[in-house]
């Protein structure tokens, strides 16, 4: 008989609490990240250099969860796409983010974390990394024990990971450009070599290469802007695969991106105007605020969807300081241009000095979300490490679900038996036209 809801959401949450086999083939592994000449060795300078970048356990979804995240995710964008919302967006945001080239912005992050009352909203990333390193690995993902096979599914099925990703930036090409042909990428980082996530880099040079396109990985200071187009090494670059942190291209390391992106001269995705539309961290205290959204005509499904989904946020400013100290465990602190959890604080691990360093620059307070557990077991230790679910969404439609596992404040890969994790979900197998989630 097939499991009800609930029934499906007690096995899931059980099996996170108990289940301790291996869910991810590492043959398949390698053959899913070695697809081709140009990333040869990268597993095994994954296994040599990113020791903690995957999980080999598995992360269990209910699909009521999934169901939930989902509906949230939606009504983000039902806000996001509202003029009111807009307006106030742009107007706090930096002037670069009012040019508007047509493009949505590749590879949003959704992070949610599973608590007590269901998922709920942590951050909204704009460049989120992983994308492609968990398409392979929803490829090397097994059912891996009795319980799994008989009512859980894995990477849905008919659903190709990698083509929605080449669509998608054939997408935003067509946005700015229209039917003009797409012939080069760019994947742009400062320092791309010593960036943690340079495999994935390689990957999607591989992948952009295998669909005809000419691909190149570039540090933004080897760029230039000459004769109306963007130039790395004698080369025009069509389109950026922006994997930059310097969101606004204010950087002088920017400055060719910048002329380039502003003249019309190249695809910039996703840029300066996704960032402010999406990622600010203040938008978390709108999006948490039903009255404000009421007020703008938001409608009320909505609203509702986004009270239970959005953990209560405040701006930190002088006249709630006193306060929000006193609460300060009830609250996750982070900064407004924060992002990889860098200078985020757990309110009960705040010291009075770091609080007055917080006074110094932009803070968003959030209710705390504890984030659920998933007990692995290692070197025959049981482990509980904590556990976020990250949506890769593209104009609205969830491409990719997987999960990340860790101990400490916030995500990281430090954590031996953490990193990236297959997920499976009490979901049926669904083709992309019923679904947009991939699993995995």
């Amino acid at each position: 008989m097939p499991a009800t809801p609930r029934d499906a959401l007690s096995l899931t949450e059980d099996l996170n609490r108990n289940c301790r086999c291996v869910a991810v083939d590492q043959q398949a592994l390698l053959q899913a990240l070695e697809s081709g000449p140009a990333t040869a060795g990268v597993y095994a300078s994954i296994v040599r250099d990113q020791p903690y970048m995957f999980s080999a356990s598995g992360v269990f979804l209910a699909r009521e969860h999934l169901a939930r995240i989902e509906a949230v995710i939606a009504a983000i964008e039902t806000v996001i796409a509202s003029e009111p919302f807009r307006r106030h967006a742009l107007e706090q945001a930096a002037p670069i983010a009012r040019y508007d080239p047509g493009t949505r912005g590749a590879f949003l992050g959704y992070d949610f974390h599973l608590g007590a009352e269901g998922p709920q909203l942590i951050e909204i990333n704009t460049n989120a990394g992983g994308g492609l390193l968990n398409a392979a690995l929803g490829r090397a993902q097994r059912a891996c024990c009795v319980e799994v096979e008989a009512v859980l599914a894995g990477v849905a099925d008919g659903i190709d990971v990698e083509q929605r990703f080449l669509d998608m930036f054939r997408s935003e090409w067509a946005a700015q450009r229209g039917a003009r042909e797409l012939s080069s990428i760019a994947i742009v980082d400062t320092e791309p070599e010593g960036q943690y996530l340079y495999p994935e880099f390689l990957l999607f040079r591989e992948l952009f290469t295998r669909a005809g396109l000419r691909a190149f990985i570039a540090d933004p200071r080897a760029l230039s802007h000459q004769g109306g187009k963007l130039v790395l090494d004698g080369q025009r670059i069509d389109l950026v695969y922006n994997r930059l942190t310097d969101f606004s291209l204010d950087e002088p390391a920017s400055a060719a991106l910048r002329s380039a992106y502003l003249a019309g001269d190249v695809v910039v995705t996703p840029g300066p105007r996704a960032y402010a539309l999406y990622a600010d961290k203040r938008h978390l205290t709108v999006l948490s605020d039903a009255a404000l959204l009421r007020s703008w005509g938001i409608a009320e499904e909505t609203c509702d969807l986004l009270q239970a989904g959005v953990p209560r946020a405040v701006l930190v400013d002088a006249g709630n300081r006193e306060q929000l100290w006193e609460q300060r465990r009830q609250y996750f602190f982070k900064p407004l241009g924060g992002y990889g959890g860098k200078a985020a604080y757990r309110g009960d691990k705040l010291t009075r000095s770091v609080w007055a360093a917080i006074a110094e620059r932009g803070y968003v307070a959030q209710l705390l979300v504890h984030p659920s557990r998933r007990t692995i077991e290692l070197e025959g230790r049981e482990i509980p490490l904590k556990l976020d679910i990250r949506c890769y969404v593209y104009a609205g439609d969830v491409q990719l679900v997987a999960a990340r596992l860790y101990e400490g404040q916030t995500t990281n890969f430090r954590t031996a038996g953490g990193g990236f994790a297959p997920v499976f979900t009490d979901a049926v197998r669904r083709s992309g036209s019923e679904s947009g989630a991939a699993l995995g």
